[in-house]
């Protein structure tokens, strides 16, 4: 079972992958793209050109996990970034999955 703790680190893609890709295919996107190694941990998230499904990738130490998810209607607000991939916190990628928008707004504090 997949628990997003703290410490969990998770590297989102910013480009669109294939997601017919299934764990070969985005083991060696996270390593060939993202300049990651999918064995060293992390969940690594991808989506797809209409941006309407996502694919998590994680390993749990004994072996990988994907799980995907297709949005019937609308699609992912997905980050964008400077370089392959951007680093979200686990309540981003909450938002994310559910439907929200996962970057805080410009000018927005914490208090």
């Amino acid at each position: 079972m997949l628990t997003l703790t703290p410490a969990m680190r998770i590297f989102v893609a910013v480009a669109p992958v294939d997601l017919r890709r299934g764990y070969d295919g985005l083991s060696a996107h996270v390593q060939t793209v993202l300049e990651r190694q999918v064995v060293e941990g992390g969940l690594f998230v991808f989506t797809n050109r209409r941006r309407n499904r996502l694919r998590l990738l994680w390993w749990d130490g004994s072996g990988l996990w994907i799980a995907t998810k297709r949005l019937e209607a609308n699609c992912f607000s997905w980050p964008a970034g400077e370089g392959a991939s951007v680093g979200l916190r686990p309540e981003q990628l909450s938002a994310l999955i559910t439907g929200l928008e996962a970057q805080e707004k410009p000018g927005w504090y914490r208090r």
